[in-house]
C-alpha cells in the first residue's frame, strides 16, 4: 500500500510540475543536421524516460478526466492534450531534437473529431 502511495504522489508531482509548460509548436525537423553527443546523451537518459512518465502520467489524467471531457464534447482535445503530444515528442522526436516535434494534429473541430486526411 506504501508502494502505491509512492506512485501516487509521483504521478501528482509530474503532472503539478507540468501543468505551467505550454505546447511547443512543430518545426520542420529536417531543417536541422547537427549531430550533437551531449544533446543526444541528454535526450536518450534524461527526457525520453520523463517523456515516457508525461505519457504514462497522462494518459492516467486522461482516463480520471474522460467522463468530464465527455460531458464538455472534447474528449478528442484532450486526449491530443494529455496522451498523444507526450508520446509524439517521446517517440517520434529525432533523438537531441529538443526543438525539434513531429506535427500534431490540432485542428480538432468542435464536434471533437480530427478531419480526414490530415
Amino acid at each position: 500500500m506504501k508502494l502505491f502511495g509512492r506512485w501516487v504522489a509521483v504521478i501528482l508531482l509530474i503532472v503539478g510540475l507540468s501543468a505551467g509548460v505550454s505546447p511547443v509548436r512543430a518545426q520542420d525537423c529536417a531543417a536541422e543536421s547537427r549531430q550533437d553527443a551531449g544533446l543526444m546523451t541528454a535526450d536518450a537518459v534524461l527526457a525520453r524516460p520523463a517523456g515516457v512518465v508525461a505519457t504514462v502520467a497522462g494518459f492516467a489524467m486522461y482516463l480520471i478526466s474522460s467522463p468530464f471531457s465527455a460531458l464538455g464534447g472534447n474528449s478528442e482535445e484532450a486526449w491530443q492534450s494529455l496522451v498523444a503530444s507526450p508520446a509524439n515528442y517521446t517517440f517520434k522526436r529525432p533523438l537531441g531534437h529538443f526543438e525539434c516535434t513531429q506535427p500534431v494534429q490540432a485542428d480538432v473541430k468542435h464536434h471533437g473529431h480530427i478531419p480526414k486526411g490530415r
